[in-house]
């Protein structure tokens, strides 16, 4: 009987979501599929999953990509390719709250997504950036979430910013649509 009403309690429990599914428009074309990190970043990704799941990330600008170290998005309060205030874009959150920092031993390795934040390590909230290359001065300092197991072809083609530490002139690339996955 108890293992019946296991099986009952782990069906009716909501699935834990395991990765990303991003389709980014734009100089970039393509599927990039990240797996997160649950057990390393717990907050962090559910955070994230939260927000994709209610289609937050959809049509959100890489407003800040600098050539050799990282591409960020995820300004859900600025960053709407439509609608949205590209001048503003990187400085906003969700309505959700800053989140603590969970860092961890794994490094900024190349493919690694981390959350964004202000100086206060404590700030997290819905911008997240991916690693073009390694990035060591990071570890420890950033929390780590998740990485890239496919599409890092089309993560190397996102238009990269000319303009003030990393801005993105003229129309950006942009996260079509964000789908968690199983």
């Amino acid at each position: 009987m108890r293992k019946l009403a296991l099986a009952f309690s782990l069906l009716a429990s909501p699935a834990l979501a395991t990765g990303l599914q991003i389709e980014i428009a734009g100089e970039a074309n393509g599927t990039v599929v990240i797996d997160l990190f649950e057990d390393v970043a717990p907050q962090h990704v559910a955070q994230i999953t939260a927000l994709a799941e209610e289609g937050a990330y959809d049509g959100i600008v890489f407003h800040r990509v600098i050539d050799g170290f990282m591409a960020q998005t995820g300004d859900v309060e600025f960053g709407k390719i439509d609608g949205g205030d590209m001048r503003m874009a990187g400085r906003g959150g969700s309505s959700r709250p800053d989140l603590p920092a969970e860092f961890s031993d794994l490094p900024f390795d190349r493919g690694v997504v981390g959350m964004a934040r202000s100086q206060n390590p404590n700030s997290a909230n819905s911008q997240f950036f991916i690693m073009f290359q390694e990035g060591y001065f990071l570890n420890g300092q950033y929390t780590v979430v998740g990485t890239v197991t496919e599409g890092m072809d089309v993560v190397d083609a996102i238009k990269r910013g000319e303009g003030r530490n990393g801005e993105v002139m003229g129309r950006p690339d942009v996260m079509s649509t964000v789908t968690v996955t199983e």
